[in-house]
């Protein structure tokens, strides 16, 4: 089994979310949140908000922490060949304070827009998405989220 800390941004502001388009070793594209492996001796905090800057091109600060996912992703819902994995996903609310959005250079995400929040539900997108937009909508005590179901067009 495979396993990844990964620190994400949620930045929503005047009814529209920050999104990144990301795109695979394989080609595929989908949207997602900002946000990425956290490194070894990195904290999370700290994770976040240099993902955002490296993906997007713009700065930010974190607002709170939203809560963490858990979720396993089985070997046949992968690509062949590749392991069981479980990704820990720790999501942030962030506000943008200055950049300009721009492609991550040298990078997979190869544009970020600004969407409004009822247009996501038509993108092919990764269900960080939606755990994000689930946390930031709720706010729950504990800061866990209800297993997102995977389908249509969402991707893991």
């Amino acid at each position: 089994m495979s396993f990844r800390l990964a620190a994400y941004a949620v930045c929503i502001e005047d009814g529209r979310v920050l999104l990144a388009h990301h795109v695979g070793s394989g080609g595929e594209r989908n949207w997602t949140l900002p946000g990425g492996k956290v490194e070894h001796g990195e904290d999370p905090f700290d994770a976040v908000i240099r993902e955002v800057a490296e993906e997007t091109g713009c700065d930010g600060v974190v607002e709170r922490l939203l809560g963490v996912d858990s979720r396993m992703i089985p070997a046949a819902d992968r690509l062949p060949g590749l392991p069981e994995h479980q990704n820990v996903g720790v999501f942030y609310r962030v506000r943008i304070t200055g950049g300009r959005l721009r492609p991550e250079p040298n990078g997979e995400t190869v544009e970020s827009v600004w969407t409004s929040l009822p247009d996501v539900a038509h993108l092919r997108r990764s269900s960080l998405v939606d755990v994000g937009l689930s946390l930031a909508r709720t706010l729950p005590a504990t800061g866990h989220v209800n297993p997102v179901p995977v389908g249509g067009l969402i991707q893991h």
